[in-house]
């Protein structure tokens, strides 16, 4: 009984001292990236020419694997897989540098990025959000996802998407709280007999 006191003691000293919402969770997603923002990773990207530029110069504008981090290699039999995901897709349908990349085999390969900058903070009642009854969070930032293909050292092909400016809401709400996961609980339970 003791300890449950100096808890609730300790409970209301942080309560007084930080406020409510410095005790939110508060997450943060971050790709070691040399851009700072998507506008930076955009401009990187435009300055890659198909059949114009080189290895050479992809590593000059920061497109390197071995010194950029979150840069990934990727063989023709990769590239088989993401442009050639199942049967009702041929070769033929593929854009025609591509199809030549894939087809010349171990003279094709590919970089691609999958960069993330995001933080999520909860906010709203604290209570309710401790306990699960209503969990609201805000997420932003942006995302930039490049693949570049190359063929005898030269750029063959280049694509990318992303999202320049994250901004979501997600709210979960459990009437029940806690108690909302007991169903699975009981039926696990039922199910062990």
């Amino acid at each position: 009984m003791k300890a449950f006191a100096l808890c609730l003691l300790y409970l209301a000293l942080v309560l007084t001292t930080t406020g409510c919402k410095a005790l939110f969770s508060s997450t943060s997603q971050r790709s070691r990236t040399p851009w700072h923002n998507f506008d930076e990773a955009q401009s990187a990207f435009d300055k890659v020419i198909p059949h114009k530029t080189t290895v050479s110069e992809l590593r000059t504008m920061g497109f390197d694997p071995m010194t950029t981090p979150n840069i990934k290699i990727l063989t023709y039999l990769d590239l088989i897989q993401r442009f050639v995901p199942n049967a009702s897709i041929t070769l033929d349908d593929l854009q025609p540098d591509v199809k030549a990349c894939i087809e010349s085999k171990d003279c094709c390969h590919a970089y691609e990025m999958d960069l993330e900058l995001t933080d999520s903070k909860r906010y709203g009642n604290l209570a309710a959000d401790v306990f699960g009854f209503n969990r609201k969070t805000k997420t932003t930032g942006w995302t930039f996802k490049a693949l570049i293909i190359v063929k005898d050292d030269v750029v063959a092909y280049k694509l990318r998407s992303g999202e320049p400016n994250v901004d979501r809401l997600d709210k979960k709400t459990k009437p029940l709280g806690p108690l909302q996961e007991l169903d699975n609980i009981i039926l696990k339970a039922i199910g062990a007999f």
